[in-house]
């Protein structure tokens, strides 16, 4: 059985654009942040793919890895995820084998196949590819191939990118990429920080259908956990708030810059709101470093984890810090 000890932890930066704020300042509070969970003993750093959204600011994954990577020395960076459906995979292949010939051993890619978006922003990213979650699959396998070993009758290489093997990871929300990253033996990362209902039947699917490769031996779940740690419970509560109110606001297709805490959530939601948050919401770690500890400690004897990967989406970037920091000493005990 794992302790809480034994098992890695990262974070998930939405890169998030607040109330009053622009896009420069929150990639500038990115790479600070990097900066310091390095220094607190995290795992990997990573960014994911959005667009069309106000409120958050990693659109350009790739171009903003160079970056977090570039500003950091030893963390690893990497996408969670690049929506393979948007792009060719040669592309991407071209651009992770950049990365990885710059700071070689310390980018990940991370892969999903929903689009990011809106149908539409889907197209205008799109035009002439069809990017149909369909061929995720494949696009995947070609993908696999680039970053791989040239072979003798191989007439299209990635350079860079052929023969670096950038790991692969399959990031998902349902079924699908569980038992496609199972098959072919590659790690899995679960969005239980948006989508925990599905949590454990995933685990189980990805772990039924694991077949060893050449990467793994064994199966390796990674889960995106919630986070807003702080010094007392009242004051995470608090914080936690402008968490509510983001995803709230995502529910009812407004705005998602980010909005300064408030006192209470009454008047600000419906009940069936303050309920379909809670639901969106229900792996969240909200309190103190001793009921975050409790809360932790059963999750991992729930799951077995191999790593959890936290976001925090605070308002103050200097709560967002100190709430990694809290975390980082529950999580080395």
């Amino acid at each position: 059985m794992k302790r809480l000890s034994d098992i890695k932890f990262s974070t998930l930066d939405l890169v998030p654009v607040r109330e009053n704020g622009s896009a420069a300042q929150s990639l500038r509070n990115s790479l600070d942040l990097a900066q310091h969970v390095e220094k607190f003993g995290y795992n990997r750093f990573w960014v994911a793919e959005h667009h069309n959204m106000d409120g958050i600011a990693s659109s350009a994954t790739s171009v903003l890895l160079g970056y977090l990577a570039g500003g950091t020395s030893t963390i690893r960076v990497g996408s969670g995820g690049v929506m393979l459906p948007n792009h060719a995979p040669l592309v991407i292949a071209e651009q992770f084998g950049t990365l990885e010939s710059l700071y070689p051993g310390r980018i990940d890619l991370g892969l999903g196949r929903a689009p990011g978006s809106d149908q539409m922003t889907a197209r205008a990213l799109r035009r002439e590819r069809s990017g149909s979650a369909d061929d995720f699959p494949e696009d995947v396998a070609e993908l696999v191939r680039y970053l791989g070993p040239r072979t003798p009758d191989q007439r299209i290489i990635a350079m860079p990118g052929t023969g670096t093997n950038v790991p692969v990871w399959l990031l998902g929300s349902s079924l699908f990429s569980a038992q496609l990253a199972g098959e072919r033996g590659l790690p899995y990362a679960f969005a239980s920080h948006f989508a925990p209902r599905y949590m454990h039947e995933a685990i189980r699917v990805y772990r039924n259908h694991f077949k060893p490769s050449a990467v793994l031996d064994k199966p390796y779940v990674m889960l995106g956990v919630p986070l807003v740690a702080a010094d007392t419970d009242e004051q995470a509560d608090y914080l936690a708030t402008s968490v509510f109110q983001r995803i709230l606001a995502l529910m009812r297709g407004q705005s998602l810059v980010q909005r300064p805490p408030v006192k209470t959530m009454d008047g600000l939601w419906l009940p069936h709101e303050k309920e379909a948050v809670h639901d969106f919401l229900g792996l969240a770690m909200i309190g103190s470093p001793q009921k975050i500890r409790a809360k932790l400690e059963v999750l991992i004897e729930q799951t077995q984890a191999d790593e959890l990967i936290f976001t925090s989406d605070l308002y103050e970037h200097s709560d967002r810090v100190h709430s990694y920091e809290l975390l980082a000493q529950v999580m080395r005990g």
